[in-house]
């Protein structure tokens, strides 16, 4: 262990007593962070409009300010683009993070205050970095170099003054020093905007580097660790970066991809998953191998989670901190030092832990298939997708489904599009395993599959390679943080797929 090394964990361990009191004492720490939003915002456009001036509780909060989505936010949003100051937060805002969602062609722009990266990016990425010192004291993570498979940056057209692009774009333009030292490739490369020129140089140039870090969407990770397998001519990544211990992912879930991670890596490293949205650093793993993420409680984000059953009603309950319990389906509500106000951001949660607080994501309010009662959300479809994989030795790079409806002939099903990096011997041995799994972890699913009833076997595609990233290319959003959508109740995206096949 070196002097750096030595230096950074001692550094670690002090930040570690501040972290266990928010930890310890998350309610206090949420009421502060409420307190806090509420007097900085009292004299914005926002703030005279629900008089945060004479405000000072939680329950008046939340009675005088509506529930909203982005179409909500949006009118005040565009005045902030416009270069209007004093909107929704109180100092100027002048980047934005470029968020498409995954099914929606519109672009969303979420407001990144200095506030909102200081208190809540920075910040929740420095705590990722001491619990995990504290979990591995004698780690060399941070001799080496990290690197982020990241978005691209450009310019709004709307303003000269006003920025934007992908988060993790918006991160790396505005990180400290020391982040830009321990960072590989230069911010030129790392920004670049072409996702294939893009791949082949961040191959390039990072093949030569002292890695010790990697992070980013596990898709676009695996491509960029392929290529420079080919280039160096090596067989797994441990042979190009023997000092890599840590991979971060986010996104997704991993559970569909861990495998893969770990036969080209080619050696044992820590994984931990992390749950940065554009709208805020949310939570991250305390350790490897933990069930859930610990939600980040001091980080300039107050937090109301709406059970799924309030979702589309007129006036929506939303639960505090104090009120959740394990293992029930919410929809994330809240509120940020970027401006968002009781902003439902659109992902579903569970908690898995109360003492302390910790979660894990189950999918988006948009993105299930409920079409016979069967509510299938994107947990129970990652869990099955990697059960069939283990069963029939193969390796799944993506997959999307959606419903087939009933017709005069037949009863429902489900349709499933799979790219493999390692197809299946048998196809239909595959979809019987999937199915199977599926029966085991969804009960609502199980019955609607009884002798057939309302669902028979699901319809599985082998896509061709490539078939995933060429949707994404039509809709302009290859690379980056961009996904395929898991799930979806309407056929939309399904049919579009399958008529590139």
């Amino acid at each position: 262990m070196n002097l750096l090394s030595k230096s950074i964990s001692f550094l670690a361990r002090l930040r570690y007593s501040r972290i266990h009191n928010w930890i310890n004492h998350p309610a206090a720490a949420q009421r502060e962070v409420l307190q806090s939003l509420i007097t900085d915002a009292q004299y914005t456009v926002f703030g005279k409009q629900y008089n945060f001036a004479k405000m000072f509780t939680v329950k008046e909060f939340k009675e005088r300010v509506p529930l909203s989505c982005y179409e909500q936010m949006s009118p005040y949003i565009e005045r902030m683009m416009k270069g209007e100051e004093n909107v929704l937060w109180n100092t100027p805002v002048s980047w934005f993070a470029k968020s498409s969602g995954t099914s929606n062609d519109k672009s969303k722009f979420i407001p990144v205050s200095e506030e909102s990266l200081q208190e809540n990016h920075f910040k929740a990425s420095k705590d990722v970095l001491t619990k995990y010192y504290n979990n591995f004291p004698s780690s060399n993570l941070l001799t080496g170099k990290s690197l982020v498979v990241g978005g691209s940056h450009q310019i709004s057209r709307l303003s000269e003054d006003i920025q934007c692009g992908d988060l993790s774009a918006v991160l790396m333009q505005n990180s400290p020093f020391w982040g830009q030292w321990l960072r590989t490739p230069e911010l030129s490369i790392a920004l670049l905007d072409e996702w294939e020129n893009k791949i082949e140089q961040l191959a390039q140039a990072t093949s030569v580097e002292n890695v010790t870090m990697l992070a980013g969407v596990p898709t676009w990770t695996l491509l960029l660790l392929k290529r420079i397998l080919e280039i160096t001519q090596k067989q797994t990544i441990k042979e190009v970066w023997p000092n890599l211990e840590l991979y971060i992912n986010g996104g997704v879930s991993f559970v569909p991809y861990r495998q893969q991670f770990e036969a080209i890596i080619g050696k044992k490293i820590n994984y931990l998953e992390i749950y940065n949205a554009s709208e805020g650093f949310i939570a991250g793993q305390e350790k490897p191998g933990d069930e859930g993420m610990l939600l980040f409680t001091e980080h300039g984000i107050f937090y109301e989670f709406m059970p799924l059953e309030e979702y589309k009603k007129k006036h929506p309950k939303t639960l505090g901190l104090m009120a959740v319990q394990l293992n029930k389906n919410y929809a994330i509500v809240m509120s940020t030092t970027g401006g968002l106000w009781r902003y439902i951001m659109g992902d579903t949660v569970e908690f898995t832990s109360l003492n302390p607080y910790k979660i894990k994501i189950t999918g988006r309010l948009k993105h299930y298939m409920n079409a016979f009662g069967e509510e299938v959300i994107v947990d129970n479809a990652d869990r099955a997708i990697a059960a069939a994989a283990q069963k029939t030795n193969a390796v799944v790079k993506d997959y999307t489904a959606a419903p087939i409806h009933f017709t005069a002939n037949s009863n429902g099903a489900h349709e499933w599009l799979i790219e493999f990096d390692k197809a299946p011997e048998n196809l239909s041995v595959f979809a019987k395993e999937m199915d199977a799994a599926l029966k085991a972890v969804n009960s609502d699913y199980e019955a609607k599959r009884h002798k057939d009833i309302a669902l028979r076997m699901p319809v599985v595609h082998a896509l061709k390679a490539g078939t995933f990233t060429e949707w994404l290319r039509t809709k302009g959003k290859v690379g980056g943080q961009h996904k395929v959508p898991r799930l979806s109740n309407e056929r939309k995206i399904v049919e579009e797929i399958l008529a590139l096949k």
